[in-house]
């Protein structure tokens, strides 16, 4: 036989001071973080990326613009420097630019990867310490690989886009393939 005080009881709590409640709050603080933080990777990585790209593209920042940048693509033993230089410039503008506004994140993560993959093989052999080393780029690299894999967090562009909205592991890997293959292919005709 059931008593009283067992067979009647309260419906689970659902309100402000309920468990649930409390886990659906934490869980969207921990969005909400989650995002902020990638954000501000994003907009280092991306605006740092932008500034080198535009230094090659427009001689903006002290940078050598197309020509010089032609001219130590030539001295590296890249083929075509000049062309080379453009993609560089481009590769490293648009992508910056596209991994600060969190826009096709992974493809944008990939480009920036794959171009300084590249600038790992030119610089290697200086030791790991900047000003010599590859420490910067490592660090670019890394960051570059980490937001492909992650995606741009929920402050992005891509977040309004409904094919992008949701990122996938599997598009992260595949758009770092497709960055770590791209640069192989370029290092190849470096030769």
């Amino acid at each position: 036989m059931t008593s009283p005080q067992t067979a009647y009881s309260d419906p689970p709590a659902t309100g402000p001071a309920s468990p649930a409640h409390a886990d659906r709050r934490s869980s969207a603080d921990t969005e909400h973080a989650h995002g902020a933080g990638l954000l501000v990777l994003r907009l280092a990585l991306g605006l740092t990326m932008a500034a080198h790209g535009t230094q090659k593209l427009l001689g903006w920042f002290d940078g050598p613009g197309l020509e010089g940048t032609g001219q130590f693509f030539a001295s590296s033993g890249y083929p075509a420097p000049e062309a080379m230089a453009l993609v560089a410039a481009l590769t490293e503008t648009l992508g910056g630019l596209a991994l600060a506004l969190g826009l096709l994140t992974p493809l944008a993560g990939a480009a920036v990867l794959g171009t300084m993959l590249n600038a790992l093989a030119v610089k290697w052999g200086g030791g790991f310490f900047a000003p010599e080393g590859v420490e910067y780029e490592v660090l670019l690299a890394a960051g570059a690989a980490a937001l492909t894999l992650t995606g741009p967090g929920r402050y992005a562009v891509d977040r309004l886009l409904p094919a992008l909205r949701a990122h996938r592991l599997s598009r992260g890997v595949a758009a770092l393939a497709l960055g770590v293959v791209t640069a192989a292919a370029v290092l190849l005709l470096r030769g």
